[in-house]
């Protein structure tokens, strides 16, 4: 049942949108009854994605640390939607290692899709809104973008990236465009099971005031929300949505 009447038509583009986060987003905006482009990295689960989800309007396969391969699936966008009102720059890669074991290779691969593919997919929407006057750019930073963690220094210089890419855009493009990056804690997702074991995520579990994860369509029914009507007055926001995590010390 739609929530927010506003989105109803509108157009949505959400990367990395084959699983996890941004899976569960593309189909609240689909329950919104807005139109939505999918696009990922994989083919082959894009290809599951859209068989599974009819309601989509369609999905662009592209590696969003290309800029040739993100110029293209943006004017595929246009073809498909005749442009664009929402954007989720949702794709995002980590992984776990030791900070004197990150190669440099591994570095630019993290930054190069966590930051760079959430510039490039960004530039691209804002030239399209700001031509329009009017549109929404939505990111997905991470709790671990605003503190330190250990394993992932990489993963977390590249939201720390993200949220001021987010304010800054906020102040440029105010007050045709809003931008704000959403900062998840811990979401239970693939790419989350495929880090942790059962046992490495009960431990984590017991430090989060809530002990739990957070569900993918949580992070989905903030990016509504971000997007609506309702969220006129937020930009340059950096929205932590974590079940207290960082509220504090906790035990």
């Amino acid at each position: 049942m739609a929530r927010y009447e506003e989105l109803k038509g509108k157009r949505v583009l959400v990367t990395g949108a084959a699983s996890g986060i941004g899976l569960a987003t593309a189909v609240r905006f689909a329950s919104e009854g807005a139109r939505v482009a999918v696009l990922d990295v994989n083919r082959e689960a894009l290809e599951k994605v859209l068989v599974e989800n009819p309601a989509f309007e369609g999905g662009l396969c592209a590696d969003v640390s290309d800029p040739g391969s993100v110029s293209k699936a943006f004017a595929e966008m246009d073809a498909l939607m005749g442009g664009i009102d929402v954007l989720v720059a949702n794709a995002g890669i980590s992984v776990r290692s030791d900070f004197v074991d990150i190669t440099p290779e591994q570095w630019d691969r993290v930054m190069g899709v966590n930051l760079r593919g959430v510039f490039l997919c960004s530039r691209e929407a804002a030239v399209r809104m700001l031509a329009q006057k009017s549109g929404v750019i939505l990111m997905t930073a991470s709790s671990n973008g605003t503190e330190g963690h250990r394993w992932y220094a990489d993963y977390n210089a590249s939201k720390a990236g993200v949220i001021l890419l987010a304010k800054t855009m906020a102040l440029e493009l105010a007050p045709t465009v809003r931008v704000n990056a959403v900062c998840p804690g811990y979401v239970l997702t693939p790419m989350q099971k495929a880090e942790y074991t059962p046992e490495m995520l009960a431990k984590v579990n017991e430090g989060i005031p809530m002990k739990r994860h957070a569900e993918p369509e949580e992070i989905a029914a903030l990016y509504a929300f971000l997007a609506s009507d309702e969220a006129a007055y937020i930009t340059g926001a950096d929205i932590r949505i974590d079940g207290g995590e960082t509220a504090g010390l906790y035990s």
